[in-house]
């Protein structure tokens, strides 16, 4: 790890819980902020990057803008190169600012839909689940999702998100997303991985089935950190195992 230069931090369950910050963490990006080129990437797209700013700052830590990396780029990137002008977002206020911000070109509402696109939204209504459903008895209407994580971890435990959202759509309308677009698929690192060489980078995250996995496809090393999902006996049997098992990055020595 002494070599890594370029470190990619998931957010909730690895910097933070909620509001609460996982100091140890915390402190450990505020003391190498002037040696180290910090990133940080979420599946969550409740909150668009201003809020993540916000936050981050809130705890001390400097963040800009193009330090945060979303699922929203790479699916910006789909819907232009596949001439999607009119979808139907199944996502709270923050994603649909975020995603008309991105591509001021798009349209939203449900004529001429081109594409329902499935985020985790705090705000779902039972409206926008049967409008969606209705939407995609079209087989000519994309299903596409911003990420595939089955819960959002929360101080009080977890909580349903897109992959739990998926399951119900499949059980309604026998459609599951064509594209997924967060974790672990590796075009939302795409940026990182143009400017670093792999063997200078490093995933940090608590999740096996996101965060480790998006490391393991783009073929940079993963450290897991035990302080969100993931827990030390849930690495038994795996075929690969990560990088390195921390509690927190507080552990984290020779640096």
């Amino acid at each position: 790890m002494n070599a890594k230069r370029c470190f990619v931090f998931d957010l909730d369950g690895t910097v933070y819980l909620g509001d609460k910050p996982i100091r140890p963490t915390v402190d450990f990006i505020r003391n190498h902020w002037d040696t180290l080129d910090f990133h940080f990437l979420s599946n969550n797209t409740s909150k668009s990057p201003e809020t993540y700013i916000r936050k981050l700052r809130g705890m001390g830590i400097a963040a800009r803008m193009e330090q945060i990396l979303s699922p929203v780029t790479p699916l910006v990137a789909h819907l232009r190169h596949h001439g999607i002008r009119t979808v139907y977002p199944v996502g709270n206020n923050d994603f649909v600012r975020c995603l008309t911000g991105a591509m001021p070109e798009l349209t939203i509402g449900e004529e001429h839909c081109q594409a329902v696109i499935l985020a985790y939204d705090t705000e779902l209504t039972y409206q926008k689940l049967a409008r969606s459903a209705l939407l995609l008895q079209n087989p000519g209407v994309a299903f596409l999702a911003t990420h595939p994580d089955l819960v959002c971890p929360t101080p009080e435990g977890p909580v349903p998100d897109v992959g739990s959202f998926m399951a119900l759509y499949h059980t309604a309308t026998g459609r599951r997303p064509q594209h997924i677009f967060g974790k672990p698929e590796t075009a939302v690192l795409a940026p990182l991985l143009e400017r670093y060489a792999k063997e200078d980078m490093v995933m940090v995250g608590d999740r096996l089935s996101t965060d480790k996995l998006l490391a393991e496809n783009a073929g940079i090393d993963f450290l897991l950190v035990l302080s969100g999902e993931a827990r030390r006996e849930d690495l038994a049997g795996l075929a690969r195992q990560p990088s390195l098992v921390l509690e927190h990055l507080g552990e984290l020595q020779g640096y």
